[in-house]
C-alpha cells in the first residue's frame, strides 16, 4: 500500500505545474501517508486487507491528497513569492547588486 501512495505522489508531483515550489519528497511523502491512514482506518471499521475496495479507496485517497497538496502549496508559495517580490521591488532591496 505504501509502494502505491509513494508512486501516486510521485506521478502527481511529475504531471502537475508548480513543482519547483516545494521539495522533491514531500508530495510523494503526502501520498504515502495518506494512503497508509486511510487503509488503517478502513482495516479498524473491519473492511477486508484482499478485498478490491480497501484498495481502491486507499489510493484514490492517496492520489487525491497529494493532487490537493501539490495545487494547493504551489499556489500558495506562487502568491507568497510575488508578494515578497514586490515588497523587496518597493524597499529597493530587489535591484540591488
Amino acid at each position: 500500500m505504501a509502494l502505491g501512495g509513494v508512486l501516486l505522489g510521485l506521478l502527481a508531483r511529475y504531471t502537475l505545474p508548480r513543482r519547483s515550489t516545494h521539495g522533491a519528497a514531500l508530495v510523494p511523502a503526502v501520498g504515502t501517508a495518506a494512503a497508509v491512514v486511510v487503509w488503517v482506518a478502513l482495516t479498524w471499521l473491519g473492511w477486508a486487507w484482499n478485498g478490491g475496495w480497501i484498495w481502491w479507496v486507499s489510493l484514490g485517497a492517496s492520489l487525491v491528497a497529494a493532487v490537493v497538496v501539490d495545487v494547493w502549496l504551489g499556489r500558495r508559495r506562487t502568491e507568497h513569492d510575488q508578494r515578497m517580490l514586490q515588497s523587496l521591488t518597493r524597499t529597493g532591496l530587489a535591484t540591488r547588486s
